[in-house]
C-alpha cells in the first residue's frame, strides 16, 4: 500500500490515480500542490472532480475535505479552471472505415418505395 493510499480523504481509487502520475507520497503530493496534482491527473486522462481537489487540499492540511474554508476553495477552482484553460483542445478521433452514405430516390421514404 503506498503511502498517498493512508492520506486523510484519499480513496483506493484516487491513491491508484495519484501513483499513475507518479505521486507517491505525501511529501511528492506536497511538493506538486494540489492543483498540480489534481491536473496532472486531468491530463493523465482521468476524470478527476473538483471533490478530489478539495480532497487533495484536506490532506495536506489534515482536515476533512468538507472542513477546508470557502475562500480556499474558491482559489483552488479558480486555479484549477485557469489550467484547465491552458490545456489543448481534445483530438476527435475520425471515424473508423469508410464514412457510408445512403442517397434516397424522390420517390421513397426511409429506402422503402412510397405507396400511391
Amino acid at each position: 500500500m503506498s503511502e498517498a493510499a493512508k492520506l486523510r480523504n484519499i480513496g483506493p481509487k484516487s491513491a491508484a490515480w495519484l501513483r499513475q502520475v507518479g505521486l507517491r507520497t505525501r511529501e511528492e503530493i506536497a511538493e506538486a500542490g494540489p492543483v498540480e496534482a489534481f491536473m496532472r491527473i486531468k491530463r493523465a486522462g482521468f476524470k478527476p472532480t473538483l471533490n478530489l481537489l478539495y480532497a487533495l487540499e484536506g490532506a495536506l492540511q489534515d482536515c476533512h475535505w468538507q472542513d477546508v474554508p470557502d475562500a480556499r476553495r474558491s482559489e483552488l477552482v479558480s486555479a484549477a479552471e485557469a489550467a484547465i484553460a491552458e490545456l489543448p483542445a481534445p483530438r476527435h478521433k475520425p471515424p473508423a472505415g469508410p464514412v457510408r452514405t445512403t442517397v434516397l430516390a424522390p420517390d421513397t421514404v426511409a429506402g422503402r418505395p412510397q405507396d400511391d
